[in-house]
C-alpha cells in the first residue's frame, strides 16, 4: 500500500493532515491517515467521522480509547490495537487498566463463543 507523505500531498489531503495534526497536536500524522490519503474523500470522511466520535462527551477521552482498542483487538486488527494502546496510555491508561481491559476482552470472547455454541435462549427482559 502506498503511503502519501505530506509534501508530495494534494491540497485537499494536506488540509485534511493539518487539521489532524492541530487537532491531535503531533507533527505528523500517522500511517493509517497517509495510506487513506489515496483516495481523500475517504480519508477527508473518515476523520471527519473519527473526529466528531471521539470529540468529548458522556465519555471521558480515556474510556473512549479502551473502548476503540477493545473493538480493535477483537476484530484483529493489528495496527488498530496498537494505535489505541498507545492513544489510552497518552490518556492515562495504566498497565494495571490495561491487564484488566485484556482480561475482560478474554472473557467476553470465551462466554460469547459458549453462549453461541450452546445457543443459549435469551432470557425474557433483557
Amino acid at each position: 500500500m502506498a503511503l502519501i507523505e505530506y509534501a508530495d500531498a494534494a491540497p485537499e489531503v494536506r488540509a485534511v493532515f493539518d487539521d489532524i495534526k492541530a487537532t491531535r497536536g503531533v507533527a505528523d500524522v500517522n500511517n493509517f491517515w497517509k495510506a487513506l490519503a489515496v483516495h481523500p474523500p475517504t480519508l477527508k470522511r473518515t476523520w471527519e467521522s473519527l473526529k466528531q466520535v471521539m470529540a468529548p462527551g458522556a465519555l471521558d477521552p480515556l474510556t473512549k480509547e479502551m473502548l476503540y482498542l477493545a473493538a480493535s483487538a477483537t476484530a484483529g486488527c493489528a495496527y488498530c490495537t496498537a494505535s489505541h494502546t498507545a492513544a489510552a496510555k497518552a490518556k492515562g491508561m495504566t498497565d494495571a487498566m490495561h491487564g484488566e481491559l485484556l482480561a475482560v476482552l478474554g472473557m467476553a470472547a470465551e462466554t460469547n463463543r459458549l453462549a453461541e455454541a450452546l445457543r443459549v435462549p435469551i432470557d425474557p427482559g433483557l
